[in-house]
């Protein structure tokens, strides 16, 4: 199997330009509308649709590896960094303010120069303990060929499929310093496009032991920022390539064995991004619906543990409310948990589910009166 690395013309890239001008304009197009829009928002409206699509960006890419982090932890660390007032901080271990430090660089400083000390960097914030779980891998410094060619497996043992393998870690040092040199060069593409090639570029080099995916990603999020000339974000490309990961995968193979002609991998990337921009549809609902909320509520005597809970009822609470989970979540006596449950029924603002006894449950109704 001969990979596009291995081609005598590698990394010269190629693709049709004319074949994709009419999607790059119709997203070029929808990123213009959709950051106007989000800009002509209210200060505290745009910081908390920027906090919900970074706290989505982080959580939802580091899914995309099989890594499930807190969404709270992910939601205050980014809070805290960015100076937005969320109420009660939940902490945050190591690993999670790592994976937050790395994507909000990579966007917050898009309008610098990416360069090696700065990846090592980013893969030393990925990999704080210097394992990927129980294994010791090499943080901060290219991969090494130690224990064999780096390569992309699935299957059981002895009967792997080999998806892709990567160049041979001797060849790192100038294959990283012709795509940083290209990053941060002029702009011979669109700048999104860009983005697109970044991300297939690096993920083909494949430098590290591990966290490749999630740092390609980065580079693409820090690429679009720069298409936009903004650290503010208000879509998730990774949300999306989540919910399209097997799509995502099998083009990325498919691409990587093929040759240096990606105007398929454009068009995919560029499909994928217009999709993502649904999304932020729904985060501006969202906000939206919460503001709308809280304006009918603003004279409500809500406690610290209701506002808490309110919001993240607001926010899209996963699974069912009981007082069990409240009492939890608020860090309170079983008593008070269903006290304060009882105060929301009366405001209104909470309504109890069908069904009774050990299983009650509860939500948000279609509307709340004030108190």
């Amino acid at each position: 199997m001969t990979y596009i690395h291995e081609l005598a013309d590698w990394p010269q890239f190629r693709w049709d330009a004319k074949a994709l001008a009419d999607t790059l304009a119709a997203v070029r197009h929808r990123q213009g509308r959709l950051i106007g829009r989000m800009e002509g928002l209210g200060f505290s409206l745009r910081n908390e649709a920027m906090l919900q699509t970074m706290t989505q960006e982080v959580v939802k890419s580091s899914e995309i590896e099989g890594e499930i982090l807190d969404s709270d932890q992910v939601r205050s660390s980014i809070a805290r960094r960015l100076g937005i007032d969320i109420g009660a901080l939940t902490p945050a271990d190591r690993h999670v303010e790592g994976v937050v430090e790395m994507m909000l660089d990579a966007t917050g400083n898009f309008d610098q120069a990416l360069t090696e000390d700065r990846l090592f960097g980013w893969h030393g914030a990925l990999f704080p303990t210097g394992r990927n779980g129980m294994n010791k891998i090499t943080v901060g410094g290219w991969r090494d060929d130690k224990n064999g060619p780096m390569q992309v497996v699935s299957g059981p043992i002895g009967h792997e499929h080999v998806h892709y393998e990567a160049p041979q870690a001797g060849l790192l040092p100038a294959e990283m310093k012709a795509f940083l040199d290209w990053f941060n060069g002029g702009e011979e593409a669109d700048p999104v496009l860009k983005a697109g090639i970044a991300h297939l570029w690096f993920v083909t080099i494949h430098p590290f032991e591990d966290g490749n995916g999630r740092i390609a990603r980065a580079i693409a999020d820090m690429q679009l920022a720069r298409s936009e000339k903004s650290p503010q974000r208000f879509y998730s490309m990774s949300a999306q390539i989540r919910q399209e990961r097997q799509g995502y995968y099998r083009m990325l193979e498919a691409t990587q064995k093929g040759d240096l002609e990606i105007t398929r991998w454009l068009s995919w990337f560029l499909a994928c991004l217009d999709r993502a921009f649904d999304g932020a549809e729904g985060i501006l609902a969202v906000v939206f619906r919460k503001a709308q909320f809280w304006e009918r509520h603003r004279r409500a005597s809500f406690n610290d543990r209701q506002r808490d809970m309110l919001n993240r009822l607001l926010d899209g609470f996963e699974g069912k409310l009981t007082s069990s989970k409240y009492a939890k979540i608020e860090k309170c006596s079983p008593d008070t948990a269903l006290r304060d449950i009882t105060q929301l029924i009366e405001f209104g603002v909470l309504a109890k589910d069908e069904g009774g006894g050990r299983s009650t449950s509860y939500s948000l109704p279609a509307e709340g009166r004030v108190p």
